[in-house]
Protein backbone atom coordinates (compact mmCIF):
# COMPACT_ATOMS: atom_id res chain seq x y z
CA UNK A 1 0.00 0.00 0.00
CA UNK A 2 1.60 3.56 -0.21
CA UNK A 3 0.17 6.84 0.61
CA UNK A 4 1.35 10.18 -1.01
CA UNK A 5 2.58 12.64 2.35
CA UNK A 6 0.37 15.01 3.09
CA UNK A 7 1.57 18.61 2.72
CA UNK A 8 2.67 19.27 6.46
CA UNK A 9 4.43 15.91 6.33
CA UNK A 10 5.96 16.76 3.86
CA UNK A 11 7.53 20.07 4.92
CA UNK A 12 9.12 18.22 7.84
CA UNK A 13 10.20 15.51 5.12
CA UNK A 14 12.29 18.08 3.68
CA UNK A 15 13.33 16.39 0.71
CA UNK A 16 15.23 12.97 -0.14
CA UNK A 17 18.85 14.52 0.65
CA UNK A 18 17.91 16.73 3.76
CA UNK A 19 17.48 14.93 6.92
CA UNK A 20 15.44 16.38 9.75
CA UNK A 21 15.59 13.84 12.66
CA UNK A 22 14.28 14.06 16.53
CA UNK A 23 16.05 12.10 18.86
CA UNK A 24 14.32 11.28 22.15
CA UNK A 25 16.81 9.75 25.26
CA UNK A 26 16.19 8.18 28.12
CA UNK A 27 18.36 7.08 30.88
CA UNK A 28 18.51 4.04 32.66
CA UNK A 29 20.02 2.37 35.41
CA UNK A 30 20.32 -1.27 35.45
CA UNK A 31 20.44 -4.36 33.30
CA UNK A 32 18.67 -4.12 29.82
CA UNK A 33 18.23 -7.58 27.77
CA UNK A 34 19.14 -7.29 24.49
CA UNK A 35 16.10 -9.68 23.46
CA UNK A 36 13.79 -8.05 25.42
CA UNK A 37 14.51 -4.93 23.19
CA UNK A 38 14.65 -6.67 20.00
CA UNK A 39 11.66 -8.20 21.33
CA UNK A 40 9.78 -4.61 22.57
CA UNK A 41 11.28 -2.81 19.00
CA UNK A 42 9.23 -5.35 17.28
CA UNK A 43 5.79 -5.33 18.97
CA UNK A 44 5.82 -1.57 18.69
CA UNK A 45 6.70 -1.62 14.92
CA UNK A 46 3.98 -4.05 14.46
CA UNK A 47 1.50 -1.88 16.44
CA UNK A 48 2.27 1.45 14.25
CA UNK A 49 1.89 0.84 10.34
CA UNK A 50 4.27 4.50 10.17
CA UNK A 51 6.88 2.02 11.65
CA UNK A 52 6.66 -0.52 8.84
CA UNK A 53 6.70 2.21 6.02
CA UNK A 54 9.52 3.98 3.77
CA UNK A 55 9.12 6.87 1.65
CA UNK A 56 9.81 7.03 -2.01
CA UNK A 57 9.63 9.60 -4.36
CA UNK A 58 10.36 7.49 -7.43
CA UNK A 59 6.82 7.11 -8.38
CA UNK A 60 5.62 11.10 -8.74
CA UNK A 61 7.00 14.48 -7.76
CA UNK A 62 5.27 14.04 -4.92
CA UNK A 63 6.68 11.41 -2.15
CA UNK A 64 4.61 9.00 -0.49
CA UNK A 65 4.65 5.97 2.34
CA UNK A 66 5.26 2.58 0.64
CA UNK A 67 3.82 0.30 3.85
CA UNK A 68 5.66 -3.33 3.98
CA UNK A 69 4.71 -6.00 6.48
CA UNK A 70 7.84 -7.51 5.52
CA UNK A 71 10.31 -4.58 6.21
CA UNK A 72 13.17 -4.96 8.13
CA UNK A 73 13.33 -4.50 12.05
CA UNK A 74 13.97 -1.30 13.79
CA UNK A 75 17.74 -1.45 13.60
CA UNK A 76 19.86 -1.11 17.48
CA UNK A 77 23.27 0.20 17.35
CA UNK A 78 25.36 -0.34 20.41
CA UNK A 79 27.92 2.10 21.52
CA UNK A 80 30.14 2.16 24.32
CA UNK A 81 28.69 4.99 27.10
CA UNK A 82 31.58 6.33 28.50
CA UNK A 83 29.95 9.79 29.78
CA UNK A 84 27.13 10.85 31.14
CA UNK A 85 27.06 13.81 27.89
CA UNK A 86 27.86 11.07 25.23
CA UNK A 87 23.98 11.15 24.52
CA UNK A 88 24.58 14.43 23.55
CA UNK A 89 27.15 13.47 21.18
CA UNK A 90 25.21 10.67 19.52
CA UNK A 91 22.34 13.43 19.02
CA UNK A 92 24.65 15.10 16.99
CA UNK A 93 25.48 12.23 14.79
CA UNK A 94 22.21 11.44 14.50
CA UNK A 95 20.63 14.75 13.23
CA UNK A 96 22.49 14.40 10.10
CA UNK A 97 22.03 10.45 9.40
CA UNK A 98 18.94 10.04 6.44
CA UNK A 99 16.73 7.59 6.12
CA UNK A 100 16.72 7.00 2.56
CA UNK A 101 15.98 2.87 2.31
CA UNK A 102 12.80 2.12 1.26
CA UNK A 103 13.18 -1.33 2.80
CA UNK A 104 14.44 -0.16 6.09
CA UNK A 105 12.00 1.36 8.79
CA UNK A 106 12.03 5.32 9.99
CA UNK A 107 13.08 4.63 13.13
CA UNK A 108 16.22 3.19 14.88
CA UNK A 109 17.39 3.00 18.38
CA UNK A 110 21.04 3.57 19.97
CA UNK A 111 22.11 2.01 22.89
CA UNK A 112 24.66 3.71 24.75
CA UNK A 113 25.90 0.73 27.21
CA UNK A 114 27.74 0.64 30.11
CA UNK A 115 28.33 -2.23 32.92
CA UNK A 116 25.23 0.07 35.41
CA UNK A 117 23.58 3.27 33.41
CA UNK A 118 22.49 3.21 29.69
CA UNK A 119 20.69 5.76 27.41
CA UNK A 120 18.07 4.24 25.43
CA UNK A 121 18.02 6.81 21.97
CA UNK A 122 15.14 6.84 19.63
CA UNK A 123 15.26 8.43 16.36
CA UNK A 124 12.47 9.35 13.81
CA UNK A 125 12.44 11.73 11.19
CA UNK A 126 10.55 14.48 11.81
CA UNK A 127 7.85 13.34 8.91
CA UNK A 128 6.32 10.50 10.66
CA UNK A 129 6.58 12.23 14.45
CA UNK A 130 5.39 14.86 16.93
CA UNK A 131 6.05 15.55 20.95
CA UNK A 132 2.99 13.42 21.50
CA UNK A 133 4.43 10.35 19.26
CA UNK A 134 7.69 9.88 20.76
CA UNK A 135 6.63 10.23 24.45
CA UNK A 136 4.44 7.15 23.39
CA UNK A 137 6.47 4.91 21.58
CA UNK A 138 9.26 5.38 24.46
CA UNK A 139 6.84 4.61 27.00
CA UNK A 140 5.47 1.18 24.95
CA UNK A 141 9.44 0.45 24.63
CA UNK A 142 10.01 0.71 27.65
CA UNK A 143 7.04 -0.83 29.53
CA UNK A 144 8.06 -3.98 27.13
CA UNK A 145 11.40 -3.82 28.16
CA UNK A 146 10.38 -4.44 31.81
CA UNK A 147 7.10 -6.61 30.87
CA UNK A 148 8.16 -8.46 27.07
CA UNK A 149 4.79 -10.90 27.69
CA UNK A 150 2.30 -7.64 27.09
CA UNK A 151 0.48 -7.24 23.89
CA UNK A 152 0.04 -4.34 21.85
CA UNK A 153 -3.26 -3.42 19.74
CA UNK A 154 -2.32 -2.54 16.54
CA UNK A 155 -3.92 0.07 14.27
CA UNK A 156 -4.30 1.01 10.44
CA UNK A 157 -3.24 3.81 8.48
CA UNK A 158 -5.27 6.48 7.01
CA UNK A 159 -5.47 6.44 3.35
CA UNK A 160 -6.51 10.14 2.76
CA UNK A 161 -7.00 13.17 4.60
CA UNK A 162 -10.10 12.68 4.10
CA UNK A 163 -10.62 9.92 6.18
CA UNK A 164 -9.73 12.43 9.85
CA UNK A 165 -12.43 15.21 8.50
CA UNK A 166 -15.79 15.50 9.38
CA UNK A 167 -18.40 15.21 6.88
CA UNK A 168 -19.16 18.81 6.18
CA UNK A 169 -15.76 18.96 4.39
CA UNK A 170 -16.89 16.22 1.80
CA UNK A 171 -18.59 17.52 -1.57
CA UNK A 172 -18.12 20.74 -0.17
CA UNK A 173 -17.82 23.23 -3.36
CA UNK A 174 -17.43 26.00 -1.01
CA UNK A 175 -14.87 24.97 0.37
CA UNK A 176 -12.81 23.49 -2.51
CA UNK A 177 -13.47 26.82 -4.30
CA UNK A 178 -11.71 28.53 -1.40
CA UNK A 179 -9.08 26.06 -0.65
CA UNK A 180 -8.25 26.57 -4.68
CA UNK A 181 -8.07 30.40 -4.42
CA UNK A 182 -5.87 30.09 -1.30
CA UNK A 183 -3.33 27.71 -2.88
CA UNK A 184 -2.91 30.24 -5.90
CA UNK A 185 -2.71 33.30 -3.96
CA UNK A 186 0.21 31.23 -2.14
CA UNK A 187 1.78 30.32 -4.95
CA UNK A 188 2.05 33.75 -6.09
CA UNK A 189 3.39 34.93 -2.75
CA UNK A 190 6.00 32.04 -2.44
CA UNK A 191 6.81 33.02 -6.40
CA UNK A 192 8.21 36.43 -4.78
CA UNK A 193 9.79 35.41 -1.93
CA UNK A 194 13.77 34.82 -1.61
CA UNK A 195 14.50 31.31 -2.04
CA UNK A 196 18.67 31.25 -1.99
CA UNK A 197 19.51 29.00 0.46
CA UNK A 198 21.13 30.67 3.84
CA UNK A 199 20.54 27.59 6.11
CA UNK A 200 23.87 25.83 8.28
CA UNK A 201 24.32 22.34 9.73
CA UNK A 202 26.63 24.35 12.17
CA UNK A 203 24.08 23.59 14.77
CA UNK A 204 24.41 23.20 18.90
CA UNK A 205 22.79 21.98 21.50
CA UNK A 206 22.38 23.44 24.94
CA UNK A 207 20.88 21.00 27.61
CA UNK A 208 20.42 21.88 31.45
CA UNK A 209 18.11 20.77 34.49
CA UNK A 210 16.26 22.93 36.84
CA UNK A 211 16.40 20.48 40.17
CA UNK A 212 12.89 19.27 41.86
CA UNK A 213 12.62 22.73 44.40
CA UNK A 214 13.43 25.24 41.62
CA UNK A 215 10.42 23.73 39.05
CA UNK A 216 8.09 23.15 42.11
CA UNK A 217 8.49 26.84 42.87
CA UNK A 218 8.16 28.16 39.44
CA UNK A 219 4.93 26.27 39.09
CA UNK A 220 3.65 27.56 42.33
CA UNK A 221 4.68 30.94 41.25
CA UNK A 222 2.79 30.84 37.99
CA UNK A 223 -0.47 29.12 40.03
CA UNK A 224 -0.49 32.07 42.52
CA UNK A 225 0.02 34.85 39.88
CA UNK A 226 -3.00 32.87 37.89
CA UNK A 227 -0.67 32.32 35.00
CA UNK A 228 1.14 29.40 33.35
CA UNK A 229 4.24 27.71 33.47
CA UNK A 230 4.50 27.85 29.18
CA UNK A 231 3.75 31.73 29.50
CA UNK A 232 6.39 32.41 31.97
CA UNK A 233 9.24 30.14 29.97
CA UNK A 234 7.92 32.06 27.17
CA UNK A 235 7.93 35.85 28.78
CA UNK A 236 11.42 35.12 30.34
CA UNK A 237 12.99 33.66 27.17
CA UNK A 238 11.53 36.21 25.03
CA UNK A 239 13.06 39.41 27.31
CA UNK A 240 16.35 37.21 27.59
CA UNK A 241 16.60 37.12 23.83
CA UNK A 242 15.70 41.08 23.79
CA UNK A 243 18.53 42.05 26.41
CA UNK A 244 20.74 39.64 24.47
CA UNK A 245 19.94 40.19 20.96
CA UNK A 246 18.91 43.90 20.78
CA UNK A 247 17.47 45.08 17.81
CA UNK A 248 17.46 41.42 16.02
CA UNK A 249 14.91 39.95 18.24
CA UNK A 250 11.40 39.96 16.98
CA UNK A 251 9.86 39.94 21.15
CA UNK A 252 8.12 36.97 19.31
CA UNK A 253 7.60 33.01 19.73
CA UNK A 254 6.20 30.09 17.99
CA UNK A 255 4.59 27.82 20.13
CA UNK A 256 3.24 23.99 18.72
CA UNK A 257 0.25 22.96 19.46
CA UNK A 258 -1.33 19.32 20.22
CA UNK A 259 -3.41 18.18 17.09
CA UNK A 260 -5.27 15.71 19.38
CA UNK A 261 -6.87 18.00 21.35
CA UNK A 262 -9.21 18.70 18.01
CA UNK A 263 -8.90 15.45 15.97
CA UNK A 264 -10.64 12.70 17.92
CA UNK A 265 -9.41 9.52 15.35
CA UNK A 266 -5.91 10.74 16.46
CA UNK A 267 -5.24 8.95 19.47
CA UNK A 268 -2.83 9.81 22.14
CA UNK A 269 -0.69 6.62 21.51
CA UNK A 270 -1.17 7.28 17.35
CA UNK A 271 1.56 8.82 15.12
CA UNK A 272 1.24 11.38 13.61
CA UNK A 273 3.22 14.50 12.12
CA UNK A 274 1.74 17.66 12.19
CA UNK A 275 1.42 20.61 15.31
CA UNK A 276 -0.63 23.58 14.54
CA UNK A 277 1.12 26.39 15.75
CA UNK A 278 0.31 29.98 17.56
CA UNK A 279 2.43 32.93 17.57
CA UNK A 280 2.87 34.76 20.69
CA UNK A 281 4.35 38.07 21.55
CA UNK A 282 5.57 40.65 24.09
CA UNK A 283 5.87 44.26 23.63
CA UNK A 284 8.79 45.41 25.78
CA UNK A 285 7.39 49.02 25.28
CA UNK A 286 4.39 48.18 27.66
CA UNK A 287 5.65 48.92 30.57
CA UNK A 288 3.70 45.89 32.23
CA UNK A 289 5.71 43.39 34.86
CA UNK A 290 6.72 40.16 34.39
CA UNK A 291 3.36 38.14 35.46
CA UNK A 292 1.28 40.59 33.99
CA UNK A 293 3.24 39.99 31.13
CA UNK A 294 2.75 36.27 31.55
CA UNK A 295 -1.04 36.13 32.24
CA UNK A 296 -1.46 38.45 29.03
CA UNK A 297 0.57 35.73 26.85
CA UNK A 298 -1.49 32.47 28.62
CA UNK A 299 -4.98 34.52 27.93
CA UNK A 300 -3.60 35.40 24.22
CA UNK A 301 -2.66 31.72 23.84
CA UNK A 302 -5.88 30.43 24.79
CA UNK A 303 -7.81 32.85 22.80
CA UNK A 304 -5.30 31.83 19.45
CA UNK A 305 -5.98 27.95 20.38
CA UNK A 306 -9.57 28.25 20.76
CA UNK A 307 -9.23 29.71 16.70
CA UNK A 308 -7.17 27.29 15.51
CA UNK A 309 -9.65 25.42 12.62
CA UNK A 310 -7.10 22.40 12.33
CA UNK A 311 -9.62 20.50 9.95
CA UNK A 312 -9.75 23.68 7.54
CA UNK A 313 -5.57 23.77 7.69
CA UNK A 314 -5.13 20.33 7.13
CA UNK A 315 -8.19 20.10 3.99
CA UNK A 316 -6.71 23.29 2.55
CA UNK A 317 -2.90 22.21 2.57
CA UNK A 318 -3.90 19.54 0.02
CA UNK A 319 -4.49 21.98 -2.51
CA UNK A 320 -0.60 23.86 -1.51
CA UNK A 321 1.36 20.98 -2.93
CA UNK A 322 2.65 22.64 -5.84
CA UNK A 323 3.93 25.12 -3.60
CA UNK A 324 5.72 22.82 -0.66
CA UNK A 325 9.09 23.25 -2.76
CA UNK A 326 9.34 26.91 -2.50
CA UNK A 327 7.96 26.69 0.84
CA UNK A 328 11.19 24.89 1.91
CA UNK A 329 13.33 26.62 0.10
CA UNK A 330 11.55 29.99 1.56
CA UNK A 331 12.13 28.34 5.16
CA UNK A 332 16.10 27.37 4.19
CA UNK A 333 16.52 31.71 3.12
CA UNK A 334 14.54 33.44 5.86
CA UNK A 335 15.05 34.46 9.29
CA UNK A 336 11.41 34.48 10.15
CA UNK A 337 9.87 37.01 12.11
CA UNK A 338 9.70 34.81 15.77
CA UNK A 339 12.98 34.65 17.91
CA UNK A 340 12.59 30.77 19.05
CA UNK A 341 9.88 27.65 18.64
CA UNK A 342 9.30 26.96 22.55
CA UNK A 343 7.37 23.38 22.92
CA UNK A 344 6.46 22.97 26.29
CA UNK A 345 5.89 19.22 26.56
CA UNK A 346 4.83 19.68 30.34
CA UNK A 347 4.96 16.66 33.00
CA UNK A 348 5.65 13.07 30.62
CA UNK A 349 3.40 10.27 30.46
CA UNK A 350 5.81 7.59 31.42
CA UNK A 351 6.30 5.81 34.19
CA UNK A 352 9.14 6.33 36.91
CA UNK A 353 9.14 2.94 38.35
CA UNK A 354 9.60 -0.81 36.92
CA UNK A 355 10.03 -3.94 38.02
CA UNK A 356 13.65 -4.70 36.34
CA UNK A 357 15.13 -1.16 36.38
CA UNK A 358 15.14 2.40 37.20
CA UNK A 359 14.45 5.13 34.96
CA UNK A 360 16.37 7.67 36.05
CA UNK A 361 16.31 10.58 33.72
CA UNK A 362 14.06 11.76 30.42
CA UNK A 363 15.97 14.41 28.47
CA UNK A 364 13.69 16.63 26.19
CA UNK A 365 14.05 15.65 22.76
CA UNK A 366 16.42 17.90 20.59
CA UNK A 367 15.60 18.48 16.66
CA UNK A 368 18.21 20.74 13.86
CA UNK A 369 15.94 22.08 12.07
CA UNK A 370 17.43 22.63 8.35
CA UNK A 371 15.82 26.32 8.26
CA UNK A 372 17.90 29.52 7.99
CA UNK A 373 16.41 29.82 11.75
CA UNK A 374 16.67 26.91 13.66
CA UNK A 375 15.91 27.84 17.11
CA UNK A 376 14.09 25.66 19.27
CA UNK A 377 13.50 25.11 22.54
CA UNK A 378 12.17 22.45 24.35
CA UNK A 379 10.65 21.87 27.93
CA UNK A 380 9.53 18.73 29.62
CA UNK A 381 9.15 17.78 33.46
CA UNK A 382 9.91 13.93 34.89
CA UNK A 383 10.51 13.35 38.49
CA UNK A 384 9.11 17.14 38.99
CA UNK A 385 12.35 17.94 37.46
CA UNK A 386 12.20 20.32 34.52
CA UNK A 387 14.35 19.75 31.70
CA UNK A 388 15.46 21.67 28.86
CA UNK A 389 17.06 21.66 25.59
CA UNK A 390 18.28 24.42 23.08
CA UNK A 391 19.05 23.81 19.42
CA UNK A 392 20.45 26.29 17.03
CA UNK A 393 23.03 27.28 14.68
CA UNK A 394 26.24 29.71 14.50
CA UNK A 395 24.74 31.15 11.71
CA UNK A 396 21.76 32.16 13.08
CA UNK A 397 22.75 32.49 17.00
CA UNK A 398 26.09 32.41 17.62
CA UNK A 399 26.46 29.84 20.67
CA UNK A 400 28.17 31.99 22.75
CA UNK A 401 25.14 34.70 22.58
CA UNK A 402 22.36 31.22 23.17
CA UNK A 403 24.57 31.07 26.59
CA UNK A 404 23.86 34.51 27.60
CA UNK A 405 20.32 33.83 26.97
CA UNK A 406 19.92 30.77 28.64
CA UNK A 407 21.39 32.31 31.81
CA UNK A 408 19.10 35.14 31.84
CA UNK A 409 16.15 33.32 30.88
CA UNK A 410 16.57 31.40 34.25
CA UNK A 411 17.61 34.82 36.16
CA UNK A 412 14.61 36.33 35.26
CA UNK A 413 12.27 33.35 36.29
CA UNK A 414 14.25 32.38 39.18
CA UNK A 415 14.24 36.51 39.83
CA UNK A 416 10.15 37.05 39.81
CA UNK A 417 9.58 33.72 41.82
Amino acid sequence: MKRNLIMVERIMYVDAVTPLNCVFTAKIKGSISPGNLRSALFKVQQKHPSLRAGISDEYSDQPCFVFNNEIAEVPVRIVERLTDNDWLTVSKEEWYKLFNEVSKPLARVVWLRSVEISELMLILPHCICDGGTIVALMREILSLLDEPDQELKAYSPFVSIHELMPDKFHDNKKMERKSRIFAFLGRIFFYFKPTRNRSAKDHYVLHWKLDTEQTINITKASKKANASVHGALCAAFLNAFQEVRGNKAHGKVISPVDIRHFIPQIKQDTMFAFAPIVELNIDKKSGLDFWSTVRKIKAELTTKIEALNVFEMLWMGEYMHASVKRMVKFLKATDGTHDVTLSNMGKLNIPETYKSFELEAIYSPTVAFPWRNPSTLVASTFKNQMDFTFVSNNVFLPEADALKIKNKTMQLLFDNL
